[in-house]
């Protein structure tokens, strides 16, 4: 008796969905500013702290740089910190003083570059039990990226918590880790960084796996 779908395995097996890149969807759905679009009444993006959020306001700026050292102009970025006291916010509301996560993008209007209002962030605990470098991590989607990407960024005046931090610190290279230093500006009185994240070729940023 002939059983039912006897056919080889090998065709009964499907096959794999195509890999997509973000293309400019993740902006249309996720930073309609960005897109050109209105935004919605409740936003998500790169304003994190409001003016009466406790602890030190900064911005923070950058451009997303390819392998020919050609700016991207349509990067999406998202991040995720901890507050003045070294607390993550896990429930997000517009209405309260700060909020551990942001998104910002790159756009073809004001340098190309993206920004981040927010506070420095506090030492976080390791899982090791020893304090991290105070850090933001961020996380890149751009057009011809298949898997997003997972960086770091640390501040250059954090120079004795840097040395000690148990994730910087994995980082054999001095002159990798110094891709994941941003670079302290005085802009009209306010503290602002710059954090230029190169995606290949030399100075590329370093990338991590988690």
């Amino acid at each position: 008796m002939k059983q039912p779908n006897s056919q080889p395995a090998s065709e009964l097996m499907l096959r794999e969905t195509a890999s997509q890149t973000a293309g400019p969807y993740v902006h249309i759905g996720l930073a309609l500013a960005a897109a050109g679009n209105p935004a919605r009444d409740e936003e998500i993006w790169n304003e994190m702290a409001r003016p009466e959020a406790e602890g030190e306001h900064i911005e923070i700026v950058g451009t997303v740089i390819d392998g020919n050292g050609d700016l991207v102009r349509d990067a999406f970025l998202e991040a995720w910190q901890a507050d003045a006291n070294g607390e993550y916010q896990r429930e997000y509301d517009l209405k309260k003083p700060f909020n551990s996560f942001g998104r910002t993008a790159t756009t073809f209007d004001h340098g190309s570059e993206w920004s981040l209002k927010t506070l420095k962030p506090g030492p976080v605990v390791h899982a090791s039990g020893q304090p991290m470098a105070p850090h933001i991590n961020l996380t890149l989607f751009a057009r011809g990226i298949n898997i997003h990407l997972q960086t770091r960024l640390y501040f250059e005046d954090e120079a004795e918590a840097n040395a000690q931090c148990p994730v910087l610190s994995r980082i054999e290279s001095p002159a990798r880790r110094q891709t994941l230093i941003a670079r302290r500006e005085e802009a009209d009185g306010k503290v602002r960084y710059r954090f230029d994240i190169r995606l290949q070729g030399e100075g590329e940023t370093v990338f991590f796996d988690f």
